[in-house]
């Protein structure tokens, strides 16, 4: 029999979990035809003798989309390996949206997802106004990933109740009306709908995002609907205080889970330095919910962000931080330099949410004044000390000093890897939170496919590599109902990740481009060791190149 490609004396691992075998895997006409010894010819051979060849990697949690209006190979995901990705997450997005709303829309994705809004601006092509519109033009663009769409209840709440959405909880008419546009969303494919809990998740003009004004009776309709169609999942940005469940916070959770009878994953479980027991503990009281499908996501690497003044995405869960979004450097200086700003910030910190004022490890990366460049490795809390001041005010004014050009890192959680083993074996928890596509210049944790493969099966032995690939394969696929990828066998989707386990890997941290719209610059995350990207029985990077095809399809929630 002739195929389309034949891969040839690979170590298949199927995702499933099982063993690994020794085997070779035939393509035909998009889809895996045949798996073992295979005589026939092909129009093209892979040859993986030494390589692993493993399902495409699926990422449930990024934020990519506007990132495809400008990029079809959605990178850096599919240097990794990930041959699916799911967007539209943490309540904010761009669909639907009327003409005179693209700005606003844009500032909830500056202010939440740190992306800029010059790039935003040149980069965002804006060629729909309804969500299954947008669905049509991403397919349009013939996309070298797979991409999944999630409803963002933002932009949904701002088509019906326009500006107000920032202000109030919608009418019965309006539900109605949102519950009507999210029902045709999903049966134009969306996979369901997200929204976000937390304090720091600010929109347009530094208000709330519009999704956090959704009354219960708001999001029990929107329930409704996933109940209805008997499909679909919630994605929900939940907790205030990274990896603490509060009783809103619960009644919350339990609420979507009973509403919609569906899958509810919410973020996030990540070991802090200043709580080391908040994982366990919240796993323990919420233990009931999470047996019910309220599964929240981890990361298996340290998660480190770089912090630029500029955009402080980072503070925005602190309401004297408002006041310094979506304003000129100027105006922010002005704010910073205020002592009682200064005063209202200390207040904060006194009580950590997600910044943790662990100053010793908050680092100078970068500098734009040369004059500084002396600070640059150095950590804040030693250069309070030469100076003779509070760590706070001295953070403001080395940042005011570089015209809030000063990059700095900082170590947020996961700081002790030694403890990250117990978020990546627990198997009620999914691994995901790349954030691909969002806090471009901040940070990028959209390797941590490899990363896991790298550090914690090869390096550590912590996993198998057979329960590594299935926690970041078949796992998340079923999470979302998609049944026909992320496995190998006779029938599916012929998406693969052809590796070697030798080399396989990524860094801790970025490197900085300057590739997005108008020489926006963003991190990204060079991946090491995977030799092929395989799309749709496709070739998509072959050795870390781009091969030009564009076989990635946008997913339909009825049909995956």
């Amino acid at each position: 029999m002739s195929y389309d490609l034949i891969i040839r004396n690979g170590t298949v691992v199927d995702g499933t979990g099982a063993p690994r075998i020794r085997a070779d895997v035939a393509i035909k006409d998009g889809l895996i035809a045949e798996i073992g010894e295979i005589s026939g010819s092909a129009e093209r051979t892979i040859d993986a003798t030494g390589l692993i060849v493993a399902p495409g990697f699926v990422d449930p949690h990024t934020h990519y989309d506007a990132q495809i209006c400008w990029d079809d190979v959605t990178s850096p995901s599919c240097w990794h390996g990930v041959t699916t990705v799911m967007m539209g997450n943490c309540g904010v997005g761009l669909a639907p949206c009327r003409p005179e709303a693209h700005e606003i829309a844009a500032w909830d994705l500056v202010n939440v997802e740190a992306i800029p809004f010059d790039v935003l601006n040149q980069g965002v092509t804006w060629d729909w106004e309804t969500f299954p519109e947008y669905m049509e033009a991403a397919a349009r663009r013939n996309p070298g990933l797979n991409l999944g769409f999630l409803c963002a209840l933002t932009p949904f709440r701002h088509y019906v109740l326009g500006e107000e959405s920032m202000d109030r909880a919608a009418t019965t008419e309006e539900t109605d009306d949102i519950a009507r546009l999210l029902r045709e969303s999903m049966e134009a494919g969306a996979f369901g709908f997200t929204t976000t809990f937390a304090g720091q998740h600010v929109g347009y003009q530094g208000r709330p995002l519009a999704c956090r004004l959704a009354s219960d009776d708001e999001l029990r309709a929107y329930c409704k609907v996933l109940k209805d169609l008997g499909r679909g999942a919630i994605e929900l940005a939940l907790t205030n205080e990274v990896s603490r469940i509060d009783a809103s916070e619960r009644k919350l959770l339990d609420m979507l889970l009973t509403e919609s009878g569906r899958p509810v994953t919410w973020l996030a479980l990540l070991n802090r330095d200043d709580d080391p027991d908040a994982v366990q503990t919240t796993l323990k009281e919420n233990a009931d919910l999470i047996e019910r499908g309220g599964i929240p996501q981890c990361t298996c690497r340290p998660f480190i962000i770089q912090i630029d003044l500029r955009t402080p995405f980072i503070f925005a869960n602190m309401d004297c931080w408002n006041p310094v979004l979506n304003r000129t450097v100027e105006e922010q200086i002005e704010i910073l330099s205020d002592k009682g700003f200064r005063d209202a910030f200390r207040e904060a910190l006194k009580r950590p949410l997600i910044f943790s004022s662990r100053w010793n490890v908050m680092t100078i990366l970068e500098v734009s004044d040369q004059s500084l460049a002396g600070y640059v490795g150095r950590n804040v809390a030693d250069i309070a000390a030469e100076r003779g001041m509070d760590p706070v005010d001295t953070f403001l004014d080395l940042a005011i000093e570089d015209q809030l050009g000063m990059q700095f890192n900082y170590e947020l959680f996961n700081s002790d890897e030694s403890r990250i083993p117990e978020l990546i074996t627990d198997s009620r928890l999914m691994i995901g939170l790349s954030d691909g596509g969002a806090h471009v210049d901040a940070l990028c944790d959209a390797g941590y496919c490899t990363y896991l493969i790298g550090t914690w099966v090869r390096e550590q032995g912590v996993l198998t590599l057979e329960r590594a690939v299935q926690r970041i394969t078949t796992e998340p696929a079923a999470f979302f109902g998609i049944t026909q990828r992320g496995r190998i066998a006779k029938g599916l989707a012929a998406d693969f990740a052809i590796f070697d386990l030798d080399t396989i890997g990524s860094n801790k941290t970025g490197e900085m481009r300057f590739d997005l719209p108008g020489g926006g610059r963003r991190l990204v995350m060079e991946a090491r060791g995977v030799e092929y990207t395989v799309v749709n029985g496709e070739v998509l990077f072959e050795h870390g190149k781009d091969t030009g095809s564009r076989t990635g399809q946008v997913l339909h929630s009825a049909t995956a």
